[in-house]
């Protein structure tokens, strides 16, 4: 039987005749209809519908298929062809979108008694839980320990002095052997290294020997600078944050350094000193100190007149300090002047010179608690002198100690590092000049080797330099800048209350520092050379406490240490802290 294969647009034209007839659907044949203009890239939601669905005898035969892409050529093997139908159902209902309620319907719905009573409800529940936590925070604030108010205090009050005293054995600058205003100044970042709050330096002014004519309060000494050098001095300290105190002992060349009774009573000496007192605190000192204050004791109104003096000057924040000094060591002899000089701000003494050297720690305990309740509402102040004979480790407890104790802390240049005065010395040479390093005069003067006594002992303390001990984090000197930057920026060693603590063991002194609700202190002194364990009690006491620093440098700090049994090497100060608890 001859059969003629159907064309492309027979198929196509039977094709839609006949899905026309059955769905009214729209059809797309897969490949170029160019007879019927149907395109190959028009798309729409149809389902695949393969060829087979027509009648048979309307197939076309196997014959050799058209090339894929020539005309007639449907893309697909047999005669099968691909198409999409569109379904009207199924675009109907993605084409329906939900449109929620209208405003007319809402409104209609939020009228209804069940939704009014609901809003009410929320409403009152929400004002109820408001007014609760309000109630509670305010029984929290009630309930709450009232912070106390901090006490207003003075630059003085705030951490360590530091005595540059004689002038002349800090720095040389000129190489004449002789310490001087300039090299003082080229010292200013060590001294701000060791966090301290002020320092005294001189007397400076021109002093002729038992001379009131030949003396001028208002003149610096040539040996130590000019006027302008001095100037310098503030103003470098100024930017380290430091205060200068001068000391004007007016015949300080002199055992007597007030010169006679007859001249101390004379308004022309009193004149000279009110005047010269006015000129330095124009000039910007932070505060006067005088000398051998026993010696004025029967001209008391002298006192009050010079304290009113710093007092004038009192402004913008800056205080001045009035500071009387004595070497009066026995206690009866300090406290009498406590109560005499009452105009003063702060008297310095040698009180402490000798303690512990018995190495009973309940006898110091004594010493201090005398001096405190001597001293009453009086600001208290302490100071050991230099090393003389003690050794390292009693020189390590007396810093602690000192920068511990309620009061202000006074420091000798050199007794942050070790530097010892020389028994057996003429009295001009038993004061060392300062050491700084290694090199020739110990970098106190870079001028030829200087005759005096201190390579006597260089062999032996070849490790008592600024330099070698500011790179030993075990030193004495990193000891010093621990405690006195603790002492400046924690409020119970600031201004905390002072308790002694009762102590199981003799050679053991110990005592708490309080200030309301702030982190606490406990200091264990161990004034024996021998290693010992002790059992602390006190109300305000934990169980354990954290190490914070010890005076020893093998001690393991930040380490909770158990109170009722603690144990301390020989001659170890030990400072603790436990947090203040409800």
């Amino acid at each position: 039987m001859n059969c003629r294969p159907a064309s492309s647009a027979q198929i196509g034209s039977n094709r839609i005749t006949s899905e026309s007839k059955r769905a009214k659907r729209r059809i797309v044949l897969g490949g170029t209809m160019s007879s019927h203009g149907v395109t190959q890239d028009t798309e729409l939601d149809l389902k695949d519908v393969e060829l087979s669905d027509l009648d048979t005898e309307k197939q076309p035969m196997n014959a050799s298929p058209p090339l894929a892409g020539s005309p007639g050529s449907l893309g697909e093997k047999n005669g099968v062809v691909k198409v999409k139908v569109a379904e009207d159902e199924e675009e109907g209902e993605l084409a329906a979108k939900f449109t929620g309620l209208s405003k007319e319907e809402l409104l209609q719905v939020a009228g209804t008694p069940a939704w009014v009573r609901t809003r009410w409800a929320l409403l009152i529940l929400f004002w109820l839980g408001w007014l609760g936590m309000l109630a509670g925070a305010i029984v929290i604030i009630v309930q709450a320990p009232r912070c106390k108010d901090l006490p207003q205090q003075r630059w003085w009050q705030k951490g360590g002095i530091y005595r540059i005293q004689p002038t002349e054995r800090f720095q040389d600058s000129n190489e004449d052997g002789e310490g001087d205003l300039a090299g003082l100044k080229q010292r200013m970042d060590y001294l701000s290294s060791l966090k301290v709050k002020g320092v005294v330096i001189g007397p400076l002014h021109v002093n002729s020997k038992d001379d009131l004519a030949g003396t001028n309060l208002q003149a610096i000494d040539r040996k130590f600078g000019t006027s302008a050098e001095f100037l310098e001095v503030l103003q470098a300290a100024k930017k380290k944050g430091l205060k200068v105190v001068l000391d004007l002992t007016p015949n300080y060349k002199s055992s007597n350094p007030w010169f006679s009774p007859e001249i101390l009573t004379s308004s022309d000496f009193q004149d000279k000193m009110k005047a010269a007192i006015d000129f330095w605190l124009k000039e910007g000192v932070s505060g006067i100190q005088i000398g051998s204050v026993e010696h004025v004791l029967n001209e008391t109104q002298l006192l009050i007149e010079w304290k009113n003096l710093t007092e004038k000057y009192a402004v913008d924040d800056h205080f001045r300090v009035l500071i009387a000094a004595t070497h009066k060591e026995d206690p009866q002899s300090i406290f009498s002047l406590l109560n005499e000089t009452e105009a003063v701000d702060l008297l310095t003494s040698q009180y402490l010179l000798g303690l512990g050297e018995d190495g009973q720690g309940n006898t110091s305990a004594q010493v201090i608690n005398r001096y405190i309740q001597a001293a009453g509402e009086k600001w208290s102040s302490w100071s050991v002198g230099r090393a003389r004979f003690v050794g390292e480790h009693l020189l390590r407890l007396y810093h602690m100690l000192v920068y511990t104790l309620p009061g202000t802390p006074f420091t000798d240049f050199g007794d942050e590092i070790g530097l010892r005065d020389l028994p057996g010395q003429p009295a001009e040479s038993t004061l060392v000049r300062m050491r700084w390093d290694n090199s020739v005069n110990f970098g106190f003067s870079k001028g030829p080797q200087l005759s005096g006594i201190e390579q006597q002992q260089s062999a032996a303390e070849s490790n008592v330099t600024v330099k070698s001990q500011s790179e030993d984090e075990s030193s004495i000197l990193k000891l010093f800048q621990d405690l006195s930057e603790l002492r400046g920026k924690e409020r119970s060693l600031l201004h905390g209350d002072f308790w002694p603590a009762s102590s199981s063991v003799p050679s053991v002194f110990a005592y708490l520092r309080v200030w309301d609700q702030n982190r606490r202190f406990l200091v264990v002194l161990n004034f024996s050379p021998k290693p010992t364990t002790v059992s602390l009690t006190h109300d305000l006491l934990p169980s354990e406490a954290t190490a914070e620093l010890s005076t020893l440098p093998h001690r393991e700090l930040k380490q909770e240490l158990s109170l009722a049994e603690l144990s301390l090497g020989p001659s170890e100060g030990l400072l603790l802290s436990f947090p203040y608890v409800a």
